[in-house]
């Protein structure tokens, strides 16, 4: 609780929408118990916990494909509102791209509560296991999502959306860098 008693109030409850309940709480809580276990938790532990939090909502979006026009139109407006709660709430900075037919969508954070709490914690080594969620959520709603620097190791974080019979996904091969970042090429 140290952690928090001084850094960003305004996350999470009724003022601030992102990540649904508790919003980014779920990843400075994981991050807090990273610091007391971190001797007995592996990467790979932290990475499930995140996946267990954040998938479930989207494993109930299965029917969503986003190959689809009208899905692909529909999660674009998601973005765009969401653009506009951040502007009102000030914590994540995100920039979405204008809509275009037949192209991916792209939306940008410049601005990340939780990687900033990382960085100034000293918890960077474990945000690629909760950044990489993203790759997975995006799955679950036949979507890829191409990935080349996040706000954790760089100055942004870059989302391009396509659906995953997009030869788009097929142009920018995913790998996992030497840190455990899922990104593409």
């Amino acid at each position: 609780m140290d952690f928090l008693s001084d850094w960003r109030t305004d996350l999470g409850g009724k003022r601030n929408f992102h990540n649904g309940a508790g919003g980014t709480y779920d990843c400075i809580a994981i991050m807090s118990y990273y610091a007391v276990c971190k001797a007995v938790t592996s990467f790979h532990e932290i990475e499930k916990m995140e996946e267990n939090l954040i998938l479930p909502a989207f494993r109930k979006l299965r029917f969503v494909d986003i190959n689809k026009p009208f899905w692909r139109k529909l999660m674009y407006r998601a973005f765009s509102t969401a653009q506009k709660h951040c502007d009102t709430w000030h914590d994540y900075e995100m920039d979405v791209a204008p809509y275009e037919n037949s192209r991916p969508i792209y939306y940008e954070f410049t601005a990340c509560p939780a990687a900033e709490f990382a960085k100034q914690f000293g918890f960077a080594d474990i945000m690629p296991a909760l950044c990489n969620v993203d790759f997975a959520a995006m799955e679950l709603l036949h979507a890829r999502l191409v990935r080349t620097t996040t706000c954790a190791n760089g100055c942004k974080c870059d989302y391009t959306i396509c659906g995953d019979q997009d030869p788009y996904a097929k142009e920018h091969p995913e790998y996992r860098d030497e840190n455990g970042y899922r990104r593409n090429k």
